[in-house]
């Protein structure tokens, strides 16, 4: 049912996310130049690997992420639009529309048994963590929002996760974790390493 669902989804909303993301696209080409494509192996259901595509944010070139992430790159992000390209990975069944964030396949050897647990599911757009503080949460505690999400998930519970997702999109807050551009680096004794 979350499977058809997803599809049926995704294929109804074309006519709307369609024409959005070829925006995005030109966008993205006209302010920060090719590849307007970002993409990376992220670790999916089981664990296993596939390649996530999102619009680019960032410009290319040697710094840290703060000095390569522009204005219309922190616009990208908080909107979530650098996101669409993901809809094509739920029609491919490598994500649902709701579920844990999908993550580095780096990342696999870090987690202990129980934060492993998040793979259980497809990843997701959009997930129990996203809605309950995206960005400012600590790793602990994204997921722990994670595993709650395998525990207690339905289509009512999905539901719920999009419609909050929606107000997030429209007024939104946490994109960044505090003094971050983005997100430290996953590392099991809490580390801010990147690799």
């Amino acid at each position: 049912m979350k499977r058809a669902f997803d599809i049926f989804a995704v294929v109804v909303a074309a006519p709307l996310w369609v024409p959005l993301a070829a925006l995005v696209a030109a966008a993205v080409l006209l302010a920060l130049g090719r590849p307007v494509f970002f993409s990376q192996m992220r670790a999916g259901k089981g664990g296993r690997p596939f390649r996530l595509v999102k619009f680019r944010s960032m410009r290319e070139g040697e710094g840290s992420d703060e000095e390569r992430l522009s204005r219309f790159g922190r616009f990208l992000r908080a909107s979530s639009l650098d996101e669409l390209p993901e809809l094509w990975n739920v029609l491919k069944g490598e994500m649902s529309l709701v579920g844990p964030r999908p993550l580095p396949v780096r990342y696999l050897l870090r987690y202990t048994s129980e934060q492993n647990r998040r793979h259980d599911v497809l990843p997701g757009i959009t997930g129990w963590a996203q809605v309950n503080g995206r960005n400012s949460l600590s790793w602990d505690e994204k997921f722990r929002y994670d595993v709650e999400y395998v525990d207690r998930r339905s289509m009512a519970m999905d539901l719920r996760i999009l419609a909050m997702t929606v107000w997030q999109v429209l007024a939104p807050r946490h994109v960044s974790h505090e003094g971050e551009a983005t997100m430290s680096e996953f590392m099991p004794e809490g580390g801010s390493a990147r690799s």
